[in-house]
């Protein structure tokens, strides 16, 4: 084998997805994962999350679920099928949901939803109220005493 041959070979397994490809077009999944972003904003969250293309009043759904906020949706190709000709698309279509924890304190009454340009802008009021470190004192000599309380006196206390 010379040196030319080398740089001229053909990748077998790369030779098979081409055929596979063109034969049965681009694998498209049933779901896809929206791109999002958290940031702070004083004692706000602010989630976003790019869906564009959607109408968010029939095709997205925002809800606080046991302490998580849940985007949820679906994204449906609405173009009409043609058999005639092949197609190459990278849009993905299908359902998504995204969920991000929230604090325990969190109710839906601090979560307001907007939509602007593909955006979905979810405002999440206070959630970072009160999560700041809180400093303990130290105090030097004896260790603080436990209070116990005992149900009854017949019984020894440990």
């Amino acid at each position: 084998m010379n040196a030319m041959s080398l740089f001229t070979r053909n990748d077998p397994i790369t030779d098979f997805e081409a055929v596979i490809r063109n034969a049965f077009g681009p694998v498209t999944p049933a779901t896809y994962s929206p791109a999002s972003e958290i940031v702070r904003d004083g004692d706000d969250v602010v989630v976003r999350v790019e869906l564009p293309g959607l109408d968010p009043t029939n095709d997205v759904t925002v809800e606080l679920d046991r302490g998580r906020l849940v985007v949820s949706g679906e994204r449906r190709d609405e173009r009409a099928e043609s058999t005639a000709g092949r197609s190459f698309s990278e849009v993905r279509y299908g359902s998504f949901r995204r969920a991000f924890k929230m604090p325990s304190h969190v109710t839906a009454d601090a979560v307001s939803a907007s939509y602007d340009a593909g955006v979905l802008s979810v405002r999440v009021a206070g959630a970072y109220a009160g999560t700041g470190a809180q400093r303990i004192s130290v105090t030097s000599g004896a260790a603080p005493t436990e209070t116990r309380t005992v149900d009854s006196v017949d019984e020894p206390t440990p």
